[in-house]
């Protein structure tokens, strides 16, 4: 079956592409649109379709509308529960009538669509099987937590044999993610957009807050759990955006990260124990939680954690169509690269260059020359195959830089123009990661986990070493980015360091880099050294880099 996937009643439209059971293409709208978010997660851009990317997935097969066999929508309006507290105030009644009007929006977005093949699937549902049905193992244990769904927040269950038993659900009003969405807000950030600001903020402060939010905030001992009714402003003044943030607001951050992370082993203790499953799939909004994640790694009762790259709702359009897929007995490969968006070839890029008249070169050894260039202390634009589906760079829409100098930490932030409490990552060989880096599990590919720095390293790597002695890890594997690793052993060789310090290619405010033309629009208006694009290299006019290779260069007129 030729099944499509679609995101579009909250945040982050997407689409999705599954073919005879196998994930084909997966992109979310923003990387079109350049809209971060792709649209407000409010009722009235129910109507809004991720028409560019769904388009684009069809593209990428061969396909048209008219080829599809059904459509998966990651929302099912007849669950909705009008009134319900936790619900919008102000629109709920579009929010619903426009997703059940989605067939007809679809029809007019993707010209020859049949909107009988439309199908709405349960939102935490296509969450659940965004990451149970694409995940490394078979049957596994399921948890989901988010702000809401239709009516409800969370979703525990088990897959055996592709199918789905629901065992827990938590109804609205109380949402874990709501709660940190609310946070987020009273610290002066964007709600469904700045969560894992607040969880960097957290690592500054002290959890001082927990007696006060353990009476609105706890299991209730049936998979469920209370969380409705916390005063924030009690416990912190509200911050607006622009004014200075104090330790008042950090402990707060870290007080209710540290509920989050007790609720959740207390829901994972009880999930493995009415399901037996020794392997635990995760997703939504929470899931890329990942100081959470690592908690659950470490002193769960799970014995292997796999959280789906795009655990946010991006993702459930992948898992409405795999849901679909499993539905009718198809099940294909997990999931592996989440490089599932657009990339291009050689030709077309030189092309693209070409028509920018701008000069770069093509160097013998691409991993070689950009080793080179980090070892210098430059600020490398990596754009390489295809886009990242998800919100993390994972070496396809990076921008490096050298870990050793703790100054680098404050200068990307610069660059990306976003605040200086913000962490950055280390990119490292999977052979190598044990030796510096522990307590989360290992490989760790898609930067869902929280590693503590070895002690011996810590100094070595500063700039990626978080306040608190801990790193977003991101593994690389020789064969899955033989380019990446390469480049990774290169700059050990010159620097001693198997480390690079690994951050997404945008600036505050933008989508990922996504397109060439993304990519030259962001080096041209950031302060970046050098962009890899795919095999060429560009380099800022002032760069003489003495001891690089003399590449051939390709002068444009």
């Amino acid at each position: 079956m030729r099944i499509l996937g679609i995101n579009a009643v909250f945040h982050d439209p997407a689409a999705a592409l599954v073919v005879d059971g196998e994930i084909v293409a997966a992109a979310e709208e923003e990387r079109f649109s350049r809209r971060k978010h792709g649209k407000q997660a409010v009722p009235f851009s129910t109507w809004e379709q991720p028409a560019q990317a769904a388009a684009w997935c069809l593209a990428q097969a061969g396909l048209s509308a008219k080829d599809l066999d059904a459509v998966g929508y990651s929302y099912d309006p007849a669950l909705v529960e009008p009134g319900l507290p936790g619900h919008d105030p102000s629109g709920e009644e579009l929010r619903t009538e426009f997703a059940k009007r989605a067939p007809m929006f679809l029809k007019s977005a993707l010209p020859g669509l049949d909107p009988g093949i439309v199908k709405f699937v349960r939102h935490h549902v296509a969450h659940a099987a965004s990451a149970a049905l694409a995940a490394p193992f078979g049957d596994c244990a399921v948890l989901v937590a988010d702000g809401r769904g239709e009516s409800t927040s969370y979703l525990a269950g088990e897959y055996r044999d592709g199918r789905f038993k629901e065992l827990a659900a938590q109804k609205l009003p109380h949402s874990l993610g709501l709660l940190y969405e609310d946070l987020t807000e009273h610290c002066g950030f964007a709600r469904s957009s700045d969560e894992y600001k607040v969880m960097a903020l957290a690592s500054y402060g002290t959890p001082e807050f927990l007696d006060e939010l353990c009476e609105h905030v706890h299991v209730t001992g049936d998979g469920g759990f209370h969380a409705s009714g916390v005063n924030l402003a009690a416990l912190a003044p509200r911050r607006e955006a622009g004014e200075e943030l104090t330790r008042r607001h950090a402990d707060l951050a870290a007080s209710v990260q540290k509920v989050l992370e007790d609720i959740l082993l207390e829901l994972a203790d009880w999930l493995h124990d009415a399901t037996g499953q020794r392997d635990l799939a995760m997703a939504g909004g929470i899931a890329l939680n990942c100081v959470a994640n690592s908690r659950l790694h470490a002193e769960g009762p799970f014995d292997r954690i796999w959280v789906q790259p795009a655990a946010g709702d991006a993702g459930t359009a992948l898992g409405a169509a795999l849901q679909l897929a499993a539905e009718a007995g198809e099940r294909g490969k997990p999931m592996g690269d989440a490089g599932l968006g657009r990339g291009w070839t050689d030709e077309e890029l030189e092309e693209i260059l070409d028509k920018a008249k701008l000069p770069y070169e093509r160097p013998d050894d691409l991993a070689e020359t950009v080793a080179e260039a980090l070892a210098n202390d430059d600020v490398i634009a990596w754009f390489q195959g295809r886009a990242e589906f998800g919100p993390r760079a994972l070496g396809h829409r990076s921008l490096l830089a050298h870990p050793g100098r703790k100054a680098n930490l404050e200068r990307l932030n610069d660059v990306k123009g976003r605040e200086q409490f913000r962490p950055v990552a280390p990119m490292v060989r999977a052979e190598r990661a044990a030796e510096i880096f522990t307590r989360g599990p290992l490989p760790s590919p898609y930067m869902l986990f929280v590693h503590d720095v070895a002690e011996a390293w810590r100094d070595r790597i500063p700039a990626v070493t978080h306040v608190d002695g801990t790193a977003r890890v991101q593994t690389v594997e020789d064969r899955e980015n033989p380019v990446l690793a390469r480049m990774l052993a290169a700059f050990e060789r010159r620097t001693g360091l198997p480390v690079v310090i690994n951050t997404s290619l945008n600036t505050a405010g933008r989508p990922m880099v996504d397109s060439p033309r993304d990519a030259l629009e962001c080096f041209g208006s950031a302060p970046i050294d050098l962009l890899a694009l795919g095999p060429f290299v560009l380099r800022r006019p002032r760069s003489t880099r003495t001891g690089a290779a003399s590449p051939e260069k390709k002068e444009v007129p």
